[in-house]
């Protein structure tokens, strides 16, 4: 148990350093600045959201799709597909996460 608390204790300076990220929600306006005329840098992926409302995603590959903002969300539409898809958004610093309707997240850096 001794060996433990010292390991713990070893930790201490580390996770007290440790930057707390808060992630704060944006409104409709907020999206739209967030995200015009911008590119931002996925994991594995980048995407371009363009003012005419096209967006570039690329994973490899070019992929063109449609974007917009309705309320408060990001929505995307990537055709041949005529469906509309939403995200919640939010933002730390220079990072930018999208929260779907069932929790899942994806988070960007700006690449620009």
């Amino acid at each position: 148990m001794r060996l433990v608390w010292i390991a713990l204790m070893g930790l201490w300076p580390a996770l007290a350093a440790a930057e707390t990220v808060v992630w704060m929600p944006l409104t409709g306006d907020e999206v739209q600045q967030a995200l015009t005329d911008r590119k931002l840098q996925y994991d594995s992926a980048w995407q371009e959201f363009r003012a005419s409302g096209r967006t570039l995603y690329n994973a490899g590959a070019d992929s063109w799709g449609y974007w917009r903002v309705r309320g408060d969300q990001y929505c995307s539409q990537w055709p041949p597909s005529d469906l509309w898809a939403c995200y919640g958004m939010a933002r730390s610093g220079d990072r930018v996460r999208f929260i779907g309707a069932g929790g899942d997240i994806t988070d960007a850096t700006y690449a620009d």
